[in-house]
């Protein structure tokens, strides 16, 4: 194996792949550095399905859903394989909520603003429609008809697949990095396997993100989300949901925010995964992940369940859970940047660093690509430039 490369990736999961995969269709030579088995359950990628959705709170994030679904549609037609299913995205709720997923009110204007097609709801038309129950009067509605869920499973195997095909990729798991250190312009690299050199590196290690940034001297201040899933059996076959999320206040350790998935035949067929859009109790370090849902929040879960959704068990009979890492800042941005200047070879280093990502998955690889290889992007990713704000130095004791 080659010790050489143009750029080193660190991280395989969604990000890094796709990113891989467009720096493979440029013909760089890559090695791409997994810390554990590549398609592993230990980080952001675990798990089955993803919501795609346009709506949110803030006008530039519709403009980013937006541009990438043809991106999704490229990716499904290269591979052949169907790794969106469209069913709609749902919004409801109480309009005076502000959530981690934003605002309902706040989210129609800015899909008016970039003539977004939707649908206004009321509470009667939301359970009329989309089989919920019991819902104050008060709610209110939107539906956006390009919502889909995604396939995660099979995206990251189709990315996976793709960068085998490639001769200018190398993929390497079971490589946590321990060293990096930059010398006359090269970036060396030390995993349990060897040291590689590079010119550029692209950062994407999921919640492990300060695992690596500690390696060049800085950290990022987040803090991390072991989330929790449930699967609810149909009791009715024909009932199907969109994707959707609800919004409503918190109840003492109840988050009150949930969000769900229509059944498909990858994920459980015969059931539909529904799952608290809160922790109770954040992480403070990714290693103190248990790998089993928070038994109180699967309750508070179920109890929605029942009272609120039509034709499911009250019961879940199969759970999962995810990691991620989100930033400590209002509304959870993505951080989407080059490294602090006060580190070697900062312009040469692209980060990934946080937020829910799924539904850009093709798109980022693209952008972060374009990043590493020509130093900047046509597409306007000043909204997630936050390094300055919260790359923080490390003080040496």
């Amino acid at each position: 194996m080659k010790t050489k490369y143009d750029v080193i990736v660190i991280g395989g999961g969604s990000i890094g792949l796709a990113t891989a995969n467009e720096l493979g269709k440029r013909k760089a030579s890559t090695l791409v550095l997994e810390k554990y088995r590549f398609l592993n359950q230990d980080g952001s990628s675990a798990g089955y399905s993803r919501q795609f959705r346009i709506p949110y709170p803030e006008e530039y994030m519709v403009k980013m859903a937006v541009e990438a679904l043809p991106y999704w549609k490229e990716l499904e037609a290269e591979t052949g394989e169907k790794l969106l299913d469209t069913v709609g995205t749902l919004w409801f709720g109480d309009p005076s909520v502000h959530s981690t997923e934003g605002n309902i009110g706040e989210a129609e204007k800015s899909l008016q603003k970039q003539k977004v097609k939707y649908t206004a709801l009321s509470a009667a038309e939301v359970e009329k429609q989309y089989h919920f129950k019991n819902l104050p009067v008060t709610y209110k509605g939107l539906f956006q008809p390009d919502g889909a869920i995604i396939d995660l499973a099979l995206t990251l195997k189709t990315l996976l697949s793709l960068n085998k095909k490639h001769e200018s990729v190398t993929l390497q798991e079971n490589s946590p990095v321990t060293d990096i250190q930059y010398k006359d312009k090269v970036f060396y690299i030390t995993t349990p396997h060897g040291k590689y050199e590079a010119e550029k590196l692209v950062l994407t290690p999921g919640p492990y993100i300060n695992d690596v940034l500690n390696l060049l001297g800085f950290d990022i201040n987040v803090t991390y989300w072991e989330m929790s899933s449930a699967y609810f059996k149909k009791l009715k076959p024909e009932i199907q949901y969109p994707t959707w999320f609800v919004f409503q206040n918190p109840k003492g350790d109840n988050g009150n925010q949930f969000y769900g998935f229509p059944g498909v035949d990858w994920d459980y067929p015969g059931y539909i995964r529904v799952a608290p859009d809160f922790v109770i109790k954040p992480l403070t370090d990714p290693n103190q992940r248990t790998g089993k849902p928070n038994p109180q929040e699967l309750a508070f879960t179920a109890e929605w369940v029942k009272k609120y959704m039509e034709g499911l068990s009250p019961e879940p009979e199969f759970t999962s859970t995810c990691l991620i890492a989100l930033s400590n800042i209002k509304d959870k941005e993505l951080v989407l940047d080059f490294a602090p200047d006060n580190v070697e070879g900062y312009e040469n280093i692209v980060i990934y660093g946080t937020g829910w990502a799924a539904k850009f998955i093709p798109l980022l690889g693209k952008i972060m690509s374009q990043l590493t290889l020509d130093g900047s992007t046509p597409y306007d990713i000043a909204p997630f430039q936050l390094g300055y704000k919260y790359f923080n130095a490390i003080v040496q004791q």
